[in-house]
């Protein structure tokens, strides 16, 4: 029998083709082998949807089979015939077949403008072994991914986000710059309901947020072409995969490669939506050369931690009636170091914090480091929801989830549906009825936020005792010990030399 995971997805042939190609990767380092896999599965998918058009066509005794057109009107890439996979599947056990890959890349991206750049071409690199290389086209070859019916059960989807995870899983810390768990995607999806307008995510990763997007789209019976579409991503070879990510599904976007903070693609972009993950505590992001920005309204963020910075950035790209939800560490909600209480202070009492969510623990690849989630909006009054000027929406999730394996937790569907509905209810929709429940949610007032010093740890105001009280970021908690450690040593030498003055006193000498 299949696994099923907590959110439904069969991970049956996803996971044993997960098993078969990771046997493959040798000594080659997951941050590498990725872009060989991913490469190959889109290669596949495109050669897929291709083949099967190339029938259609073939079958009309007044079309071209090799006209590009046919396929451009049929919104399916134009596959050169070096480039099709039962070519690249013939030449499997060659020992130039790297070089025939790279070729195949090379080849799709002069003929798809939208792919210029974007195709991994490292199939030739004395390093990865052409045997494995082989091996590996023959497994994927065993896998419809492009055809009406795999489109339809969305296979490749799948495929590709079942990969995207367990790449994140083997390199670790550095997995999460380019994955965010599905299913906090999902919940912050299904909270903003993004059915149409500008959709901006600055720091895109993969792409999760706006496969997300589509599918809650089409769940609710809307129509993509109602959205619009940004991203910008500081990392190219993830800003690669983002458009693969992206390409696969048929998602149009603007999806720009550079720094958000230093090479701001967007400048004069106002968006409806902001859906973000930006990584957590950022001391290397060059805060030093942004002092004076425009950006900064509330408050100069600390050299040493973006946190505050992209908080901002959110701030400034939102449109009157924009709303943002976006993943940070738990140290935002109760720093008060480096002018980070100040700013969130500022924020609170221009009211424009809609909602926190406390996250549990054991939900992202790359870091143990505690999260939760924010929703600043620009205009509580908005006509689509009531009026909730002077409250915040605070929840805790933290006892939410259930373990996949002995590392990572997932949030379950049910438990998403009750997170969003509750936002929902609160923001006055649908004729939902919102209720304070104590140990789950609470609606303050900025008069509480303000007695309790501005800090947004939900557990002060749900009612229930909090773990993390404080909830600092890890860095400042080591920092405040470390100094406590030092002073206690202090007074321990300054007390061991008024005992041996005392001692010395009554003919003790030490």
């Amino acid at each position: 029998m299949a696994k099923v995971n907590s959110n439904g997805a069969n991970l049956g042939f996803e996971q044993k083709l997960w098993q078969a190609a990771d046997k493959m990767r040798s000594n080659m380092d997951a941050a590498e082998y990725k872009h060989v896999v991913l490469g190959l599965i889109f290669l596949k998918y495109i050669s897929d949807a291709f083949t099967e058009v190339y029938e259609e066509v073939k079958k009309d005794t007044f079309s071209d089979p090799e006209d590009k057109d046919e396929y451009l009107a049929r919104r399916v890439f134009w596959v050169p015939k070096e480039a099709r996979w039962e070519h690249l599947q013939a030449n499997a056990k060659k020992p130039d077949i790297g070089k025939i890959i790279d070729k195949a890349m090379d080849e799709i991206e002069k003929d798809n403008p939208s792919l210029k750049g974007v195709l991994p071409k490292i199939y030739a690199r004395p390093a990865l072994n052409k045997q494995r290389l082989g091996e590996l086209i023959d497994l994927i070859g065993t896998v419809a991914l492009g055809d009406k019916e795999s489109k339809s059960k969305d296979i490749l989807g799948r495929v590709y986000e079942y990969f995207l995870g367990q790449f994140a899983d083997a390199e670790g810390k550095k997995g999460g710059q380019f994955y965010t768990p599905q299913s906090i995607v999902k919940i912050l999806v299904e909270m903003l309901e993004p059915y149409e307008g500008r959709i901006l995510d600055p720091c895109c990763g993969s792409g999760g947020m706006f496969v997300q997007s589509e599918k809650f789209i089409e769940a609710h019976g809307g129509k993509i072409g109602n959205i619009s579409i940004y991203g910008q991503e500081s990392n190219q070879t993830t800003w690669r995969l983002c458009k693969m990510n992206l390409a696969i599904r048929r998602i149009e976007a603007n999806i720009q490669w550079g720094d958000s903070f230093h090479d701001d693609k967007f400048k004069d972009l106002k968006s409806d939506f902001i859906l973000a993950n930006p990584p957590f505590n950022d001391s290397d992001w060059s805060g030093e050369n942004l002092q004076d920005d425009l950006r900064w309204k509330f408050g100069v963020p600390p050299k040493n931690n973006a946190n505050f910075a992209w908080v901002q950035h959110f701030i400034h790209h939102l449109s009157s009636t924009g709303t943002a939800g976006f993943v940070l560490a738990n140290g935002s909600l109760s720093s008060m170091t480096s002018n980070e209480g100040e700013i969130r202070k500022n924020i609170v009492e221009e009211d424009l914090v809609d909602c926190i969510v406390a996250l549990p623990s054991q939900l992202f690849y790359n870091t143990m480091i505690p999260a939760c989630l924010w929703f600043v909006t620009r205009d509580k009054k908005n006509n689509k929801f009531r009026d909730r000027r002077g409250q915040i929406l605070f929840i805790d999730t933290r006892k939410m989830g259930v373990m996949v394996d002995r590392r990572h937790r997932e949030m379950t569907d049910e438990e998403i549906k009750k997170i969003a509905e509750t936002y929902h209810a609160w923001r006055g929709e649908n004729g939902l009825i919102y209720e304070d429940i104590p140990g789950f949610c609470k609606s303050a007032t900025l008069e509480e936020v303000k007695k309790h010093n501005y800090i947004l740890t939900p557990g002060r105001y749900i009612g229930t005792p909090d773990e993390e009280e404080d909830d600092e970021a890890f860095e400042e908690k080591m920092k405040r010990l470390t100094q406590e450690l030092a002073k206690q040593m202090e007074e321990g030498k300054m007390l061991d030399e008024e005992i041996k003055k005392n001692l010395e006193k009554i003919g003790w000498k030490i």
